[in-house]
């Protein structure tokens, strides 16, 4: 008969990740842990890692998890005894194209901003660092003085050394099964010798994650792919000390190996994936078959930037599987399918992430959310389509493939694509459209005039699509445009305690007439914003609510997650895919849509942030004023059916008016003008409503408690630290956000959205400033390198009064 064992915490895989997850619960003061390994320790994909240890990524909150990874390997080795051959000597990243040294300031730049020391140096300088680099070709290079390396194996092991220390139980060579569920949550996990019952399980079982998550009925879009590296034999005059090095021009990196050896990798096109039809069950410290016609133009490759190479031997090719995801970024948190199992996995980089991955997860785990936002990790991120093999395996080869190569702000994936298309798909890509894929709905980012290529010409400082986005802003200003904007995800609330929820949720008084539109902020306890919506009153307990095509799975398990445990209270209904959504807007919007509806939609009969149901050509329509470009318009709900018949109705009635299509790329520059927000960039968890300027919508007179009620009176009598501002600056400079703010020199701050204002004709940014300098006006903003005169200013650019919008 199997055993029957109880713990507090369950952790599901004995990698870097895992290891690193019990450490740091039991270092937090927890007991009662428990670590599962099917086979032993590290032999998953930890073990035939490279080890290298880079810490700057595009996210200032990876960055800052990244760092807490080195900060414990400076101290792990003298902590548990066990050595790690932790060696912090460095990253060297060469540049040996004007783009590449255009990108090296970028995170240069970006380095500055996350507080992390970057140095830009010139080739000499780079060949000083690192002697076998043949220099021709190169243009610079930047180095990170606090980088590294380290030994995959031994740094796993002195982690689950730290780890049983401290009490944590870990047992190799047991299998999970299968898992029994009740309620919505993991009631016991069962092994092959033995059941255990958890309070909370985490899954951290690298590429086998994907597929126990399916037995749990939760989406886990992570997965493995093949990924090469060679050993070379002993280089005579090998010098010491030497730093990783990566050249991502010429798709390779090197990591110096004992006994005067180099580790040479890199990332080609065309990988191939592992396991997609299954992993078998006994692959546990294997190696795949070696693959050097797959190799060879890397091996080309570092031959020219380290000639050396050349002349000495290879002693091994190694081929392994390395976990990877949808996107090639991290899979982290709540699983949003059960309420006691988290997720972390998909790791490409787990040995320069597991220290600090590790203490996130923990803090996730004990506190319900990390210290840090980490919403480009977030598994919540995902949707149903991108744990598909139809979608996950060519965009995990896609990004594999990408991982070195430039890749250019605005620039899209080519593959997994049409899977998710609004209605209007067929009739808008011969009008022009070029499309964008978000969630795996493609979108028309803009539209190409006649005559005009339909393609993007993406780059860091120029691309084509510019001057037609620029147009299509104008006639959103001073005409009428249509905008399919059907991927909003979109949801109604609805049973007897439904108003009671949402009153509870909501920062704002959601408790107003029916037809009511309310923007509003979710909050958490901490007042941190978890969600920027719309919601539309369409009953007495009925309520509509829509947020963005990326925030559809974490807006909904937020909502979820804090309504009665009674179902029949109050309940949540997904329906974006029965409603297709127009935006009719501009100046003009009113002249036309009267040409079409049936009943009265003048100012007096339909004012601003209210909704009425209308009859447009034959069509039903939930109309809905309100919109996020700053102007008079409508955003037009339709029933899927209809909404071809609707678009005909509205661009024929329009002709007159000289209406136009309109793409998202418009839609940004509109909405930084006039002050809109947009979550996960301007807004997080991280910040509350009167941080960012939206004190406007708590409503603490108006009504009682809600979540987060508490932690926003304590702020708003005490004063904010911090406050979101505005700036501009004369010329059209680049921007992507990331960009620093300086004040005297030193950095103050980081632009969260940043685009150029059409009718501003100014570059208009945004970013938090600390509440002594929120007050001052003159500021600079460093950008790929160059400083640029800024100016704070108050209030939105665009219509401060709204007199256009409620026109």
């Amino acid at each position: 008969m199997s055993s029957r064992s109880q713990c507090r915490f369950l952790i599901i895989g004995g990698g870097i990740i895992g290891c690193s997850i019990a450490y740091h619960l039991a270092k937090a003061g927890e007991k009662d842990i428990v670590l599962l390994e099917k086979s032993a320790l590290t032999e998953g994909a930890t073990w035939h890692a490279a080890g290298l240890v880079g810490q700057l990524r595009s996210s200032r909150n990876t960055t800052r998890m990244l760092q807490r990874s080195v900060e414990l390997y400076d101290r792990l080795e003298a902590e548990t005894g066990q050595a790690i051959d932790w060696k912090k000597v460095g990253s060297l990243r060469l540049a040996c194209s004007p783009d590449r040294m255009l990108e090296v300031r970028r995170l240069a730049t970006m380095a500055r901003s996350f507080g992390l020391e970057m140095q830009v140096i010139g080739p000499q300088e780079a060949c000083d660092l690192f002697p076998l680099i043949d220099p021709k070709g190169v243009l610079g290079a930047a180095f990170i003085p606090s980088d590294g390396q380290v030994d995959p194996a031994s740094l796993c092991q002195a982690l689950a050394a730290g780890a049983r220390r401290q009490g944590v139980k870990i047992v190799q060579g047991r299998k999970v099964l299968d898992a029994t569920l009740a309620d919505g949550r993991i009631t016991e996990v069962l092994t092959d010798d033995g059941v255990y019952q958890a309070e909370t399980v985490v899954l951290a079982a690298g590429m086998w994650s994907r597929e126990l998550g399916r037995k749990l009925g939760v989406n886990v879009p992570a997965c493995a792919l093949e990924h090469q590296y060679l050993v070379t034999e002993p280089i005579p005059g090998m010098p010491a000390n030497l730093p990783t090095l990566r050249d991502p021009d010429r798709l390779v990196y090197y990591k110096p190996d004992a006994g005067g050896r180099l580790v040479i990798g890199g990332y080609e096109d065309d990988t191939l994936p592992f396991g997609d039809r299954g992993i078998p069950g006994d692959f546990a410290r294997q190696l795949l078959p070696e693959n050097f016609d797959r190799f060879e133009p890397l091996a080309s490759y570092a031959g020219q930037v380290t000639p050396v190479v050349n002349t000495v031997g290879v002693r091994q090719l190694i081929n392994g599987p390395i976990p990877y995801s949808a996107d090639g970024d991290f899979v982290m948190g709540k699983a949003p399918e059960l309420d006691n199992l988290f997720v972390a996995t998909g790791f490409l980089y787990g040995i320069a992430a597991g220290g600090g991955a590790g203490a996130i997860m923990a803090e996730w785990i004990l506190e319900g959310r990390p210290s840090l936002d980490l919403w480009p990790l977030d598994i919540r991120r995902f949707g149903f389509l991108h744990g598909t093999r139809a979608f996950m395996y060519p965009r995990a080869v896609e990004h594999y493939a990408h991982h070195y190569k430039l890749r250019y702000p605005g620039q899209e994936s080519e593959v997994a694509r049409g899977l998710r298309r609004s209605p209007l798909y067929e009739i808008l890509k011969p009008r022009g459209a070029v499309y964008g894929s978000k969630n795996g709905w493609e979108r028309p980012n803009w539209f190409a005039p006649e005559g005009v290529e339909a393609v993007d010409r993406p780059g860091f400082t120029d691309q084509n699509w510019k001057p037609h986005v620029a147009e299509e802003h104008r006639a959103v200003r001073a005409g009428v445009a249509l905008i399919d904007q059907s991927s909003f995800s979109k949801f109604e609330l609805r049973g007897p305690g439904a108003l009671a929820a949402i009153q509870r949720l909501a920062v704002s008084n959601m408790d107003r007439p029916v037809g009511a539109v309310i923007y509003t902020q979710l909050c958490n306890e901490r007042g941190g914003i978890e969600a920027d919506l719309t919601v539309t009153r369409l009953g007495e307990n009925q309520f509509y609510i829509v947020t963005g095509s990326g925030f559809g799975v974490h807006d909904a398990h937020w909502i979820e997650s804090q309504l009665p445990k009674d179902s029949s209270s109050a309940f949540l209904i997904e329906v974006t895919s029965a409603k297709a959504v127009i935006n009719l807007c501009g100046p003009g919007a009113r002249e036309v849509l009267s040409q079409v509806a049936e009943e009265d939609v003048s100012n007096e009969a339909f004012p601003f942030a209210t909704a009425r149901q209308i009859t447009l050509g034959a069509a039903p329509v939930l109309a809905i004023r309100i919109g996020y470009v700053g102007e008079l318009g409508w955003e037009l709900h339709i029933p899927t059916e209809y909404a071809a018949h609707v678009y005909e109705t509205l661009l024929e009635a329009g002709r007159p008016f000289g209406i136009r299509d309109v793409g998202y790329r418009a839609i940004e520059s509109l909405r930084l003008e006039k002050g809109y927000v947009y979550w996960s960039a301007d807004v997080t968890p991280d910040y509350s409503p009167y941080e960012a300027g939206l004190g406007f919508r708590v409503h603490l007179k108006a009504k009682g408690d809600f979540i987060g009620r508490a932690a926003l009176e304590r702020q708003k009598a005490a004063g904010v630290a911090r406050r979101l501002c505005t700036f501009t600056v004369e010329a059209a400079m680049p921007v992507l956000g990331g960009e620093t703010i300086l004040k005297d020199g030193a950095v103050v701050g980081l632009v969260s959205s940043a685009g150029y204002g059409t009718t501003l004709g100014k570059t208009v940014l945004y970013g938090y400033l600390p509440k002594d300098l929120a007050e001052e006006a003159d500021f600079d903003i460093e950008a790929f390198g160059e400083h640029y005169r800024a100016r704070r200013v108050e209030g939105p650019l665009y219509d401060p009064e709204n007199a256009r919008l409620k026109a």
